[in-house]
């Protein structure tokens, strides 16, 4: 996400805020958020904030980077434009000024790495996909008892890459999707379905609208955005995770109540025409 401010100089500044890692790859200099102050970003110092960055990821904390870079007009003149004349924000995304990051704690809500559990203990398989770093995600999959020894974290770049076979092979431990973006979750959910399982997908934003509706049902948030509960088969009236295992539940209760009221009718039957 990026904003065009100008400045008391007349020059326009362009401030970004996005993936730490990623928008420090695309920076040059370094800049004291104190002064302003900028320098050229030695790896000494982009060694320190990949450690800094590590390190609040490793804690469960999503990062997030800022950056910014001036220009002299707006539009600048090399920028690329697209086809409804508006810049192209990623022609702009290079020798940027990096500013700082912050952590930011999303807690885990209390009773979900229980109701993992309970899922787990049905029989039901659950996989986190998620637009965070892959530390992060590993941290908080790890605090919901999502992801255990053996399993398979993996970041949507290097998903995309894999062949039919190469997903067959691998999604079997599969337990955490990072860095994913709408279509990687579209994709995961498809391919799953086409080898038999039976999917559900939960999601509140317009990024989750396509897997929710790839999905065989698809749970959404009261709070999500209208377009994933448009997507979606049920709205879960509290957002809470935990009502998807008490669905579950329910869900399975009635279909063993319909299997014996079809049992006992056939019995009827059965003796009602003198059969054995």
């Amino acid at each position: 996400m990026g904003a065009v401010v100008k400045v008391q100089n007349g020059v326009h500044r362009l401030v970004v805020k996005g993936a730490s890692e990623i928008l420090l790859g695309f920076s040059s200099t370094f800049a004291h958020f104190d002064t302003l102050e900028t320098e050229p970003l030695s790896d000494e110092r982009r060694g320190m904030l990949t450690d800094t960055i590590n390190e609040y990821a490793n804690k469960s904390l999503r990062t997030i980077g800022f950056v910014y870079r001036d220009f002299m007009q707006w539009p600048p003149a090399h920028a690329e434009l697209t086809e409804g004349g508006s810049v192209d924000f990623a022609s702009l995304l290079t020798d940027l000024t990096f500013l700082g990051v912050v952590g930011i704690q999303d807690p885990v809500r209390p009773g979900v790495p229980e109701a993992v559990r309970k899922a787990q203990k049905a029989g039901v398989t659950v996989r986190m996909v998620t637009g965070d770093n892959v530390q992060t995600a590993r941290a908080i999959a790890t605090e919901c008892l999502i992801y255990t020894e053996g399993g398979l974290v993996m970041e949507g770049p290097d998903f995309r890459r894999l062949s039919e076979e190469q997903l067959d092979e691998m999604l079997p431990r599969l337990q955490v999707l990072a860095r994913s973006s709408p279509e990687d979750k579209r994709i995961l959910v498809q391919r799953l379905k086409d080898l038999g399982e039976i999917v559900a997908v939960t999601g509140d934003g317009t990024n989750d609208a396509p897997a929710l509706k790839a999905a065989n049902i698809g749970f959404s948030m009261v709070s999500g955005t209208e377009v994933a509960k448009e997507a979606s088969s049920i709205i879960l009236m509290d957002d809470n995770f935990a009502s998807i295992i008490t669905a579950l539940m329910w869900g399975r209760a009635v279909n063993d109540a319909v299997q014996k009221f079809l049992q006992v009718s056939q019995v009827m039957v059965d003796l009602a025409t003198g059969k054995d």
